[in-house]
């Protein structure tokens, strides 16, 4: 048996000397030994051993001292005094001497290797049964930030020792089983990124709500990464579609969301670090550009595909040399471990009011109870099972309490926040950022918070209905039918990636425009049309984009790829924008370039405005978005789709003016679809199919044309009815000539979510696709299998 090592550089680490080192130190080491051919840079540094650890737990009785006092911890003492306890005998206990010379000798090489006398390090805490696959104990010890010189070191080498014993630390090894001396602690010591002179975060290597695998989530904010680790900021969000990074030709980055990012955290003149208000100059600003991202990403995939496993990665800018670094690395352990095959939905069954607050949402369920607010964490007898816990931010020290929560509300903090981290972990729901949640929520109100709405979390007065279902995906049957999904919010596409859809018959452009884009695109391009009021708002709104019409592109064009993405390569049929003049007229700006219509609903829509003088410049923007959706970021899956388009001669028109923006049918493999809602596009199907390459059935408007009944109004609602028979004779008569051009014919509606013997009657006709909202989607699976399953059905006749 060799001499006993007190500390080993990271170059001869990997990943077998967890149990030496700790899962955070081995994981350094692997990277360092393993992937710098993938061009992964990770600071130098070395760690203190297990051995190591077993002598300081030796000398003076500490081993005693805390074999005594985890026994008081059995016979009922109070967790606050046991830990306090343990902690106070290893800040009393020296060093050994040993250990003292191992870290200043090993420091002294890292001060060799950077040229300078006394560098700045990063003090990690690593435990020897951290990071593991079955059990998060990240975030349960301490770290230290620019520690300079010997003493300073070795002082936080001794606080890191000691912080194995935090309350929240022993909790969970008591939780969890784990034999509190069966667990070494190394100290990890890591030359300094100077990201307090640029910018960190983390990156997941799949979307941390989802589970979602095909994109890798990058947080970043200004400063050292601890305010976006901790929660204290709310950081920007990028999202990068890992399919994408295969061409270097094409642009991966599918979404971008700036943070407020109102503080971060920089060195201290004296002492360690601390947290200043960001600058307004830097709150509004992107911290990483476009190729950065990508060079996160592509190491968080590379890290990834070596692992073999999900990750959770720290990355940390050096704003001195402009170089990037990984400074941690472990397996994710929340959505990895998920059942994959049962998904859980949660959705109000009423229509709320107006919320109370908002924010980021983490998870996707539905909590309610009485407020509790606090300013810091209290006994758990003082806080009732079921509360709502609303506070500023979160740190590990009140993990007690958020486990007796029913949801979390933060004024700070994003998707990496401690709140989101844990309340994730819990499978509490939980809304982060929301700014004057404390403010606003008052002690004792009883509220409902929903994560069941994308990615908004909103609070809502009262305990409002909801309901929760779970789906065992693995029991839905196999249908000829192909069964789709209707989606409007991109921020809600990744939740329902699990669903074994055939792809999405019907993306909304206009929920889109409303919900991000928020402005009417003729205001964008032409302000000198606007009142003083609008153009102030739309230049605050637009700030950065010295194009406005580069706004429009870029906000359309991420919110068409996340969709896209999210069933990527099953196609995603997009509808290009189909509000009615009333409702242009309500996005900002929108006013002077709408025209007042007595009838909106059979008005100036669809097909006929992409070709007019009043919206062709508008329409051209949507065309440039779709093509970077399609040939920017290689998601060639988008089918455009044309709504309401009246006459042959308008679809000539419409096709021309694609074509002029660089969508040219058939080129690149782009087809393009009609929807079917007016009689016209069925009595002329076979000379609509000249012109397009698949028809999709808007039931409602064709039922409304079809009987010539408003589908708004009440005096009428009883004659409204799909399942009349000029309806269905409508749909049959559209199927079989399609099927005779060779085009497919599907429907995208309500209608068969709520109604099985409508959802027979579409499979009897020999229609293609049907498609539905997300959460009637099992439903209707097995309503399609049912009647594919009648020998008469269409579907067994027609040809696949």
């Amino acid at each position: 048996m060799g001499p006993t090592r007190r500390t080993v550089p990271f170059a001869e680490l990997g990943r077998s000397d967890v149990g030496r080192v700790g899962g955070k130190n081995a994981s350094l080491g692997e990277m360092t030994n393993r992937l710098g051919a993938a061009g992964v840079r990770v600071p130098p540094g070395f760690a203190t051993t297990a051995e190591a650890y077993e002598e300081l737990l030796a000398g003076g009785g500490l081993r005693d001292s805390v074999e005594e006092q985890i026994g008081r911890l059995h016979r009922g003492a109070p967790l606050d005094e046991v830990g306090a306890a343990i902690r106070s005998s290893f800040l009393a206990q020296p060093l050994p001497p040993s250990l003292r010379e191992a870290v200043l000798t090993a420091y002294g090489r890292l001060a060799e290797e950077s040229g300078r006398e006394t560098p700045e390090v990063a003090v990690r805490s690593s435990a020897t049964a951290e990071d593991l696959p079955e059990a998060s104990f990240a975030g349960q010890q301490e770290t230290f930030l620019n520690v300079r010189g010997p003493d300073a070191l070795l002082e936080a080498c001794g606080r890191c020792y000691a912080s194995l014993f935090t309350d929240r630390a022993i909790d969970y090894r008591e939780r969890m089983g784990f034999d509190h001396l069966a667990v070494a602690l190394s100290v990890g010591v890591q030359l300094m990124v100077r990201a307090d002179l640029a910018g960190a975060g983390v990156a997941f290597t799949l979307d941390p709500e989802s589970g979602f695998p095909e994109v890798i989530v990058v947080s970043a904010a200004w400063g050292l990464g601890e305010t976006v680790v901790s929660g204290r900021v709310d950081p920007d969000e990028y999202t990068v579609f890992k399919p994408g990074m295969k061409d270097p030709a094409l642009d991966p980055l599918i979404d971008v969301r700036i943070g407020t990012k109102r503080l971060k955290t920089v060195y201290a003149d004296t002492g360690l670090t601390h947290t200043v208000d960001t600058p307004d100059a830097e709150r509004n600003r992107r911290v990483l550009a476009d190729a950065e991202i990508r060079e996160v990403a592509g190491w968080a995939a590379a890290v990834e595909e070596h692992y073999g496993c999900p990750m959770d990665l720290e990355w940390a800018k050096d704003g001195l040399t402009g170089d990037l670094w990984i400074v941690q690395a472990r397996p994710e352990t929340v959505q990895s471990r998920r059942r994959s095959t049962t998904l859980r939905s949660c959705s109000l069954t009423g229509v709320p009011g107006d919320p109370l607050v908002e924010g980021t949402a983490v998870g996707e369920a539905i909590g309610q109870g009485p407020v509790v607010a606090l300013d810091a964490p209290v006994d758990l007898d003082r806080f009732p099972q079921g509360g709502v816990l609303v506070t500023r931010v979160t740190d590990p020290d009140w993990e007690p309490v958020m486990k007796r929560a029913s949801a979390i509300v933060t004024d700070h903090g994003g998707r990496t926040s401690h709140a989101a981290i844990v309340s994730r972990e819990l499978g509490v729901p939980a809304v982060v950022g929301t700014a004057d949640g404390t403010r606003i929520l008052k002690d004792g109100d009883l509220v409902t918070v929903s994560c069941a709405e994308g990615d908004r979390g909103r609070v809502y007065e009262g305990l409002l209905a909801y309901e929760e279902t779970l789906t065992d995906l693995a029991d839905l049957p196999a249908t000829r039918t192909r069964v789709m999904l209707n989606l409007a919010d991109p921020s809600a596409a990744f939740r329902w990636w699990r669903l074994p859809a055939d792809g999405v018959g019907l993306a909304r452009l206009e929920f889109i425009v409303a919900h991000q884009v928020k402005v009417h695109p003729m205001a964008l391009l032409h302000p000198e049309r606007l009142d003083p009021s609008d153009r102030r708002a739309i230049d605050r709104l637009t700030e950065g984009y010295p194009d406005r019409g580069q706004y429009f592109v870029e906000r359309l064009a991420q919110g068409i790829a996340r969709i896209a993405a999210s069933r990527w390569p099953a196609p995603v049929v997009v509808r290009t924008s189909d509000f009615k003049t009333n409702e242009y007229a309500k996005l900002l700006g929108g006013r002077p370039f709408e025209p007042d219509e007595a009838n909106p609903m059979i008005g100036w829509r669809g097909a006929s405005r992409y070709y007019s003088d009043g919206y062709r410049e508008g329409f051209a923007l949507e065309c440039r978005a779709l093509r970077r959706v399609r040939e920017g970021m290689g998601l060639t899956n988008v089918v455009v789709m044309i709504p309401f388009c009246r006459t042959l001669g308008e679809a000539d028109r419409v096709l021309a003016v694609m074509a002029e923006e660089g969508l040219v049918r058939g080129e690149n493999g782009l087809r393009v679809y009609v929807m079917a809602e007016i009689p016209a596009n069925i009595i002329l199907a076979q000379d609509f199919a000249e012109r397009f390459d698949g028809f999709s059935i808007g039931s409602n408007d064709l039922t409304q044309l079809t009987l010539g009944v408003d589908r708004d109004s009440e005096a009428l609602a009883g004659v409204f009815d799909e399942r009349d028979p000029a309806v269905v004779r409508s749909i049959r008569t559209l199927a079989a000539r399609a099927h005779e051009a060779g085009r497919p014919a599907g429907l995208c509606g309500q209608r068969p979510s709520d109604d099985p013997a409508f959802t027979a009657i579409l499979v009897d006709a020999g229609l293609d696709s049907i498609s539905v909202a997300p959460d009637s989607f099992a439903a209707v699976k097995r309503h399609v299998a049912r009647a594919e399953a009648t020998p008469e059905s269409g579907a067994g006749r027609r040809e696949r």
